[in-house]
């Protein structure tokens, strides 16, 4: 687990699109979804600055790029990806990198607050919308899980972070699909919209399977905001 997984990938990347860019914009949802969806497929951030300066230069020598700055990083999809494919075949080659266990990086005191913190947020989220007992009852079962987790924070010896990840991120993916199982269709209707408008400019452009996976990230993300759930893994420990 790289160390950039955690710490520098959204942020690199959101400083490389605006270095590219010349001025700040807000990262949209739909910019975060796409860069999930980058982090999630394993793309280094090499691969994800050869794609955009690829991108830049396409956009650039298009009619589009005449005078108008690029909006959003789903213009770069395809040239991310095809970065990554390329790094991959030049790596297949290479003899296999130790997989000797690595001392983690994480202070286990940052950990506990980071716990302590989604464990806040979760009783906040079911006593808010206490109204919506299947809410509750997946934010609470959530919360019993994370607490179960806790207890490997401060056991002896080396902190196993891959094995702590793994139980983290298979509760986000629980209380995603319990979300989606349980919204209402007004309100997953409504994310639709908003999903489909944010991405009407570039649905040609994107291929299939990227485009189902930025979807899937935007909805989550969507809904984890309208019901201020947190992300329960470690990537979002900042």
């Amino acid at each position: 687990m790289e160390e950039w997984n955690y710490f520098n990938y959204f942020t690199e990347i959101e400083e490389y699109f605006w270095k590219k860019r010349g001025s700040h914009l807000l990262v949209s949802p739909l910019d975060w979804a796409i860069m999930e969806t980058w982090q999630k497929a394993g793309v280094p951030l090499e691969a994800v600055f050869k794609g955009m300066d690829s991108a830049f230069e396409s956009y650039g020598r298009s009619r589009r790029g005449a005078g108008k700055p690029l909006k959003s990083l789903a213009y770069c999809t395809d040239a991310v990806l095809d970065a990554a494919e390329q790094a991959n075949e030049a790596a297949a080659g290479r003899a296999p990198a130790n997989s000797a266990a690595k001392p983690s990086s994480f202070e286990r005191d940052d950990l506990r607050r980071y716990f302590q913190r989604n464990s806040e947020m979760l009783r906040a989220a079911a006593n808010t919308h206490a109204e919506k007992p299947e809410f509750v009852t997946l934010w609470e079962e959530a919360l019993r899980a994370l607490q179960n987790c806790a207890p490997l924070v401060d056991s002896p010896g080396p902190l196993d972070v891959e094995d702590l990840e793994r139980r983290l991120t298979l509760l986000d993916e629980r209380i995603h699909a319990g979300m989606l199982l349980h919204a209402s269709e007004e309100l997953l209707l409504r994310l639709r919209r908003e999903m489909d408008g944010a991405l009407s400019a570039y649905r040609r452009k994107m291929k299939t399977g990227q485009l189902a996976l930025v979807e899937k990230q935007f909805l989550q993300k969507r809904l984890l905001e309208e019901f201020r759930v947190p992300r329960l893994s470690l990537f979002y420990l900042s």
